[in-house]
């Protein structure tokens, strides 16, 4: 029990570091923190009955009977060390895990695991979570260094009542003493048989403390929540419980597939939202033909000279970071000048909040479906997109990124899946390598630019994507910049933004920049500034720019997905996806995920629902804000449009 408590103690430390960290998360200033700490405590619980009852079971039961020794215990005090290290390991790391994601540490951290080598190297290769491995090692040292005091305060005691050395001799000579004694057996009998009951009853306790509650179901995650505040409704909840728990629903059958709606309604929903009509083909239910031979953004039909492409997906960019939508500092002006002049998108929205959901969104049209890698799987998945439908047509496509090309399996994926060259790490200098994703942005844009240099020499089309990785941590700033902002979170945004000017810079010199449509977008958001929802809307608010030839420079306020992007290519062809062309159509919904929830939202309103939990979160939208509102008529047809859309999407990976 001391060991226990003591373990509840040190997780009880960890929540309070993070409150102490993370605490200018919290938006409702009048929601108390205490209830936050209570409902820890709770799931501490379930946590240290999980580490106690095995321990508990082998020393408990067999002291029933007079069986103890000291080397139970020192084997008690390893294997609350073992364990107890999981569960410390797990809370330090949700530290900065939650200030990055604005959510616990779940599952999702597995598919990492296939990268040791960059995973480890992002760890160590960022300074800010030194802290936390520090704090995680300190921790470890002082409680196993409690509990090895405790063993020796636990032993000097037994020894002195003389049962040190106790065992079935012991058991068997009490009833020998009872019968010289001429005391009867049944007493000594029954006084045994209630150690092992009372034995018993703290085990089924212990048992009972796991499941956590007395209703149907064990304790989830939702007893956490108690307030409108979504980062103290999450503080409550213990990391190791959220990552165990995530993990056991990820391997039920019925957690596997999403069971939002029927498939013949989402199916049939999710036509009529897109304007799909006619004949539904069972293999292909999005099939339809699209007409661009019109294209206002770029004529880029056969009998034209073709446009080339190239796409830029910047790394966690989020629409927050730019003076355009309120930033107050100036550390954009390359993204806030093209603003000015280009066709730009004030509302455009990531498909999720990783990159493999910004790439498979932008370039093939298909949504992010909360943690799920869609580039992933036994059998390389393969979409059509952009780089199918233009490489059908003539071009020749590339595709650079810093990191190894087997990262999120990309280089497979992207071979599959329309690109003819890869650039990766792999291609580079090593010398140029500055942390485990690879190059800097800069070598990246110099690199790409001598390689279109190249393609374009041969005077074939060509669609280049460069995906960007600046601005994940480590941050990693080359010395000769010299940023004007102090923080490393705005110097990197700032670098960010100087290697897109610097690359568009060159390109302009280059003979192909005027034959050529730029599409400029992040893969996905990140946390920026104060939290007003469930799901920080930073995370997914997006840039999205477009400029080149025959592309009119304007402000486009209507809503616009990832998946929309298709809508540039000027060339007709057949679709699945799920985007519409936003130079035609008007999108009166957006939807997007993040790992344990999903969001409809249009102009006035969002919705936000996690399927495990089966909550929903609700809120009007006024000046940019989000305001807590109740579930009302008017937020049933964003339920029904985000619920439709993802089991759509659902039903035809199950029939790919």
């Amino acid at each position: 029990m001391s060991l226990h408590i003591l373990t509840l103690l040190f997780l009880s430390l960890f929540r309070l570091v993070e409150y102490m960290a993370l605490g200018s998360m919290v938006s409702d200033t009048s929601a108390s923190v205490v209830p936050a700490f209570i409902r820890g405590v709770w799931f501490d619980n379930v946590i240290a009955c999980y580490i106690s009852v095995v321990p508990l079971a082998l020393t408990l039961l067999p002291a029933s009977v007079l069986i103890t020794c000291r080397c139970m215990r020192k084997a008690t005090v390893w294997w609350y060390g073992l364990l107890g290290s999981i569960a410390f390991m797990a809370s330090a790391a949700n530290i900065p895990y939650f200030a990055y994601f604005f959510k616990n540490i779940n599952s999702s951290i597995f598919e990492w695991f296939g990268y040791a080598g960059t995973t480890a190297g992002m760890v160590t290769g960022e300074k800010s979570y030194f802290l936390y491995i520090a704090m995680f090692f300190i921790c470890m040292a002082l409680y196993i260094y409690i509990m090895v005091r405790l063993r020796r305060w636990f032993d000097r005691h037994i020894a002195l009542s003389g049962e040190n050395n106790s065992g079935w001799h012991v058991f068997i000579d009490t009833f020998n003493q009872a019968k010289h004694a001429q005391q009867s057996w049944l007493r000594v009998a029954t006084t045994h048989a209630m150690y092992f009951f009372l034995s018993a009853i703290t085990i089924a306790l212990c048992v009972f403390g796991i499941r956590g509650r007395t209703g149907y179901n064990p304790i989830k995650i939702s007893q956490a929540y108690y307030c409108d505040d979504a980062f103290l409704n999450q503080l409550g909840i213990n990391p190791a419980f959220n990552l165990l728990t995530s993990a056991l629903d990820d391997m039920r059958n019925e957690n596997r597939d999403l069971h939002l709606m029927p498939y013949p309604t989402a199916v049939s929903l999710a036509r009529e939202s897109l304007g799909i009509t006619g004949k539904c083909d069972s293999m292909h239910v999005l099939r339809r033909y699209i007409d661009n031979s019109t294209n206002t953004i770029a004529n880029n039909t056969a009998t034209a000279h073709k446009k080339n492409v190239v796409v830029i997906l910047m790394e966690s960019m989020s629409a927050n970071l730019l003076q355009t939508f309120g930033q107050q500092q100036r550390l954009t002006p390359t993204l806030d000048s093209l603003y000015n002049h280009s066709m730009a998108f004030t509302h455009c929205y990531s498909a999720g909040i990783h990159t493999n959901h910004g790439m498979t969104a932008s370039l093939y049209s298909f949504p992010a479906m909360m943690f799920r890698n869609l580039m992933k799987g036994t059998v390389t998945p393969r979409r059509d997109g952009i780089p199918t439908v233009l490489k059908q047509n003539g071009y020749h496509n590339m595709f650079f990124m810093t990191h190894e090309a087997q990262y999120d399996n990309m280089k497979a994926f992207f071979a599959t899946n329309g690109y003819d060259d890869i650039y990766a790490q792999e291609d580079y200098p090593k010398e140029e390598v500055v942390n485990s994703f690879g190059v800097s942005d800069h070598f990246l844009f110099d690199y790409a630019l001598n390689k279109i240099n190249s393609q374009a020499a041969t005077n074939k089309p060509f669609f280049a994507t460069l995906l960007t990785i600046s601005n994940h941590p480590p941050y990693i700033i080359p010395e000769w910049f010299k940023p004007k902002t102090k923080e490393p979170e705005t110097q990197i945004v700032e670098y960010a933004d100087w290697a897109i000017g610097n690359f568009l810079n060159k390109a302009r010199k280059q003979s192909w920049y005027n034959n050529t449509i730029f599409v400029i977008l992040a893969d996905h958001g990140k946390l920026v500034g104060k939290v007003s929802g469930e799901l920080p809307e930073s995370y997914n608010h997006i840039p999205l720019i477009i400029f080149g030839p025959g592309v009119q420079n304007k402000r486009v306020d209507k809503l616009a997905n990832q998946v929309d992007i298709m809508s540039i290519l000027g060339i007709s062809y057949q679709y699945d996806g799920f985007g519409i062309d936003q130079t035609k159509d008007e999108r009166p919904l957006v939807f997007y995920s993040a790992d344990n929830q999903i969001v409809a939202r249009t102009a006035n309103r969002c919705y936000i629902y996690e399927p495990k939990t089966n909550r929903a979160f609700c809120y009007n939208v006024k000046d940019n804000q989000l305001q807590q509102a109740k579930f009302t008529a008017e937020f049933e047809p964003l339920k029904q449009y985000v619920f439709a859309m993802i089991q759509t999407a659902q039903f035809m990976l199950k029939k790919q």
